[in-house]
């Protein structure tokens, strides 16, 4: 009897160990993000196959400034501004004869400069789906508008009439611009109801670190989008981190350009990370099973995405010589919205996309302090987000 109280005990221990080494295999790999500081935005929006991120991005910090400011939520028009762009982008591009970008692109400056020349409306105002569909799709628009702007750029004389012909074919891509329209029971035009959001469009600046530049000083940032020839303040690398810290901590949120073609960029698994091949590492045990591995299966267990990765230090040449090798391009606009941590301690930055919500983060992504110090372009902040000694630093007033 005794013997077999034994064996009982034994099978139960047994059983139970096993159990929880099983569970043990079983734990979720990948990062697990905690919260340090986040600012509420605007829902998630979705471009779809329009090269708009840049609207959609600017948008969305302005109205995260509206929410910070106390107005409220408001989805305003991204195509509004696009629209306009497309205008101001043809004029320029005709009159410099083709010798510069006409393209779905823009940048950050493009928002308040447009909103102080055209007003803006909210997206029921103007939705800018004038063409039968019920997601923006410009592949069309952009081949037509092209296809128009182009041997205009090359002819000896112009008409007075291209302006008519071209505006009306935005007017049959995103529609009739309302000179007037009801918002909340309220008559507005896009001017009146830019004033009513009451925020001063001369107070977003962009931000940058480059080296081919003085620090401290405005440049005219070197990128095909930057069709406005827009100037951005030159910062140290680690300025230009402590510029973007202290302004989310102090509530503000990031209209954010960067590069998302690198292969460490996962929308799959919501996250961005500069894999360093040479560190990375398997824990524990597996140590000489790492050593041991041929270079592809270290590259895959790099970019495996499980939160193991051990991320290259990014220094301020490194980061220069991927803007100067055209390894960093101007790709991609979004909104950082909040500062996370992961299991290990490691600093992210939560992203709000604008690709819509189909994602493990509903349309977020967390970058890594590394990739963020590798891969931003520029970046556009309220100037009141700055530190008084970054302000004396710039000449901001």
């Amino acid at each position: 009897m005794k013997r077999l109280v034994y064996l009982l005990l034994f099978a139960l221990v047994f059983s139970n160990v096993s159990m929880a080494q099983n569970e043990k295999k079983e734990e979720k790999k990948g990062y697990q993000f905690t919260k340090v500081k986040e600012n509420p935005v605007t829902p998630v929006g979705d471009q779809y196959r329009s090269g708009t991120c840049w609207s959609f991005s600017a948008v969305g910090l302005v109205e995260a400034e509206l929410v910070r400011t106390g107005k409220g939520q408001y989805n305003l028009s991204e195509m509004w501004i696009v629209r306009h762009a497309y205008m101001e982008k043809a004029e320029h591009y005709i009159r410099m004869h083709g010798n510069a970008t006409f393209a779905a692109g823009g940048a950050f400056q493009d928002i308040p400069l447009m909103i102080k020349k055209y007003g803006i409306v909210p997206e029921e105002a103007y939705a800018g789906l004038n063409y039968g569909e019920s997601k923006h799709n410009h592949s069309e628009l952009d081949a037509v508008l092209e296809g128009f702007v182009k041997p205009l750029a090359q002819a000896k004389k112009l008409s007075p009439s291209w302006k008519t012909a071209f505006n009306a074919i935005l007017d049959a891509y995103f529609g009739p611009v309302p000179e007037k329209f009801k918002y909340n029971g309220k008559e507005y035009t896009p001017a009146s109801f830019a004033a009513s959001l009451g925020l001063n469009w001369d107070d977003y600046i962009e931000i940058g670190s480059f080296t081919h530049h003085p620090f401290y000083e405005k440049f005219i940032l070197e990128i095909p989008d930057n069709w406005t020839n827009g100037e951005i303040y030159n910062v140290k690398l680690d300025e230009m981190i402590q510029i973007m810290d202290d302004a989310i901590n102090n509530g503000y949120c990031i209209g954010w350009g960067a590069d998302v073609s690198e292969k460490g960029f996962s929308w799959k698994n919501g996250v961005a990370i500069v894999p360093d091949e040479d560190k990375t590492d398997l824990s524990g045990t597996e140590r000489d099973r790492w050593e041991k591995l041929t270079a592809a299966e270290k590259t895959a267990a790099a970019y495996s995405f499980d939160g193991t990765a051990k991320e290259k230090t990014i220094t301020q040449a490194m980061r220069q010589e991927g803007f100067d090798n055209f390894e960093t391009t101007d790709d991609h606009g979004m909104v950082i919205t909040g500062i996370y941590k992961d299991q290990n301690g490691n600093k992210f930055y939560k992203v709000k996309n604008s690709w819509n919500t189909e994602n493990i983060y509903d349309g977020y992504f967390y970058a890594s302090e590394a990739f963020v110090r590798f891969k931003t372009m520029d970046f556009q902040i309220n100037k009141n987000a700055l530190s008084p000694a970054m302000k004396s630093k710039l000449g901001v007033k």
